[in-house]
């Protein structure tokens, strides 16, 4: 297993998965998580997949936060280009959440404004849990037929989604732990809906340059002020996590 050190708030090395675990805990109730890996010099993307970006300790703290999770909320976008399938932990994490009386995988929420998906895809025929597809007015009611018998469709919005109904639509379903892990876009939105309450971001050590993209894409009309929680490093790599200034 790749060690894992913990610089800040208190030095400690080589963190075993529980004391990672209590460093990620949250509070009871809605809690959105964001999770991205980012170059050194910003890039969110190398050769085009952030999981060109993603070294051992980012997997492991990757793995661990789905763990932690009542549902995954992932664009469309990057499901397709990162080859996501169903929605699976470990054998390791399904245990550890049925030991805690949670389901044994976390739900999958993918977000299509135009539900341009593949019903016939694994995704949704191999899913060990019913997933959520999140769309807008934009898709046809025959679209969303499609889907009926493998998701459970959620129309937010009109021509965008309006991130508060798609989460108001999960929180409603009892699924009270959010992580998000991509893309861009839906972070963007969700940063400018204020609804982020923590980021949790891998710097990978190395440069990509290019025209590679950011880890948040859209306007937000003025900042949002993050404080540090905690300093991870393993071979290079800083693990950060960030939390919502209240």
């Amino acid at each position: 297993m790749t060690a894992i050190d913990r610089l800040f708030p208190r030095p400690a090395e080589d963190l075993g998965d529980d004391e990672l675990l209590e460093s990620l805990a949250v509070p009871p109730g809605p809690w959105l998580r964001v999770n991205f890996v980012s170059s050194v010099d910003g890039a969110a993307t190398s050769d085009g997949l952030s999981g060109g970006l993603s070294g051992d300790a980012d997997k492991r703290v990757f793995e661990l936060l789905r763990r932690l999770s009542d549902v995954v909320l992932v664009g469309a976008g990057t499901v397709r280009a990162e080859g996501y399938g169903p929605m699976r932990v470990s054998e390791e994490s399904a245990a550890w959440r049925v030991e805690r009386g949670r389901p044994a995988h976390p739900v999958f929420a993918i977000v299509s404004g135009a539900l341009d998906l593949d019903a016939r895809s694994p995704i949704f025929t191999e899913a060990p849990v019913r997933p959520i597809v999140v769309t807008t007015e934009r898709s046809t009611a025959d679209q969303r037929a499609r889907f009926e018998p493998v998701a459970d469709v959620v129309v937010a919005g009109a021509q965008t989604v309006d991130v508060g109904a798609m989460l108001a639509a999960i929180a409603e379903r009892g699924l009270d732990q959010v992580l998000n892990e991509g893309g861009p876009s839906l972070f963007g939105a969700l940063v400018a809906a204020d609804r982020v309450d923590e980021l949790c971001l891998t710097v990978s050590p190395v440069l990509v340059a290019g025209d590679a993209g950011r880890i948040a894409r859209g306007t937000l009309g003025g900042g949002r002020d993050l404080t540090l929680a905690h300093v991870l490093h393993s071979q290079g790599t800083l693990l950060l996590r960030y939390l919502r200034a209240r």
